[in-house]
């Protein structure tokens, strides 16, 4: 076997197995009788054209203009959902958050004239934050759940009365003196939000900085006429590896997903009752994951577009799978999905009726 012939092969695997069987040597072949001598390897064209036409064809339903659609969908967000996965074990890599003493030097390099009155640390770089229930907000609001990065946090309470746009430009200053880059500073109201309605004079600024693979978070809660709260937060910084884990572990799930939707969708072909009953289950498992993702789209957008920040929030933030709502739509998409695949794993009714004889 040649070169060419080995390289044409390899392309052919974008086929389904049982065309494979029945056309690999004709294609093949007429591939060979094209090309001039002495060539090696497909052209470009030729490579996208098998590539293009193996993955259509392990779809099935040639005769269906809406079958790539449908599996384009399946693949995409089994690609997101798959990539935050693949960002969360891109975040193992990091080192542990930053130590105390380390906490109270840049608290020291932001404060100069305030000693820190408490310092807390989070065990582990992300964390479940959870909230009293509240029957109120109903069953899914009412579960303030999140899961957000740890820090290590020193704060100083009930400060003398203090102006905050002198404490943030001192901040600010001594900061950029020490070495560390910094984000403009932010006015937040005092329900912590950033991108709200400010319905009168901002009680609360925050601001960022980094410096090497240190994430500083500072806040300034204070009026001229009461006391201040002062904080500093250092976390870590995005690692590199969370970017390559998050590209290839998506890239490989929506081919993953691709594969499994043409092995369904070839699977439930001319089978009427068990094509209704999957694609029911499909179309609930896709529509509760889009409003998943678009929960959390819809949620970690306005924040990014209107805070200034070193550090975007996590894929999985993106995507919806760190507050109870969307989470429960991923769940029941999931189950959705795996209703769907093990009707279409059930053997065909000729199949069942052929065994029932041979053993009779």
């Amino acid at each position: 076997m040649s070169r060419l012939e080995r390289r044409y092969r390899r392309l052919l695997l974008c086929y389904p197995l049982a065309f494979r069987r029945a056309r690999a040597d004709e294609i093949v072949g007429t591939l060979l009788e094209l090309a001039p001598p002495g060539r090696t390897r497909p052209t470009w064209p030729e490579g996208f054209n098998l590539v293009r036409h193996g993955l259509r064809a392990r779809l099935g339903r040639p005769a269906s203009r809406t079958v790539v659609a449908w599996a384009a969908l399946a693949s995409v967000l089994c690609g997101l959902f798959a990539g935050a996965v693949g960002v969360r074990l891109g975040w193992a890599t990091a080192r542990p958050l930053p130590t105390a003493q380390e906490t109270l030097a840049a608290f020291h390099e932001a404060f100069p004239n305030y000693r820190a009155s408490e310092i807390e640390s989070d065990v582990t770089l992300f964390f479940m934050t959870w909230r009293p229930f509240r029957k109120d907000e109903g069953i899914l609001r009412g579960l303030d759940t999140f899961y957000q990065p740890g820090a290590t946090t020193a704060t100083v309470f009930h400060a003398p009365p203090l102006d905050h746009q002198q404490i943030m430009q001192t901040a600010q200053d001594s900061l950029r003196a020490a070495g560390w880059s910094l984000y403009p500073a932010t006015p937040v109201d005092t329900a912590g939000c950033a991108t709200c309605q400010q319905t009168g004079e901002p009680r609360r600024y925050t601001m960022s900085a980094t410096r090497e693979d240190i994430v500083l978070i500072l806040e300034v809660e204070a009026l001229p006429t009461a006391s201040a709260d002062l904080s500093v937060s250092l976390g870590r910084t995005t690692p590199w590896p969370v970017y390559p884990a998050g590209i290839v572990i998506g890239l490989l799930a929506a081919a993953a997903g691709w594969m499994v939707f043409g092995w369904a969708s070839r699977r439930t072909q001319n089978r009427m009752a068990v094509q209704v009953m999957v694609t029911f289950f499909y179309t609930i498992a896709m529509l509760a994951w889009i409003f998943a993702v678009t929960f959390g789209v819809s949620s970690a957008l306005p924040r990014h577009l209107s805070t200034p920040r070193p550090r975007w929030d996590p894929m999985w933030e993106w995507v919806g799978l760190s507050k109870p709502a969307p989470l429960v739509l991923f769940l029941i998409g999931s189950v959705c999905a795996l209703l769907a695949l093990a009707l279409a794993a059930l053997p065909r009714l000729r199949t069942r009726q052929a065994r029932q004889g041979a053993t009779a």
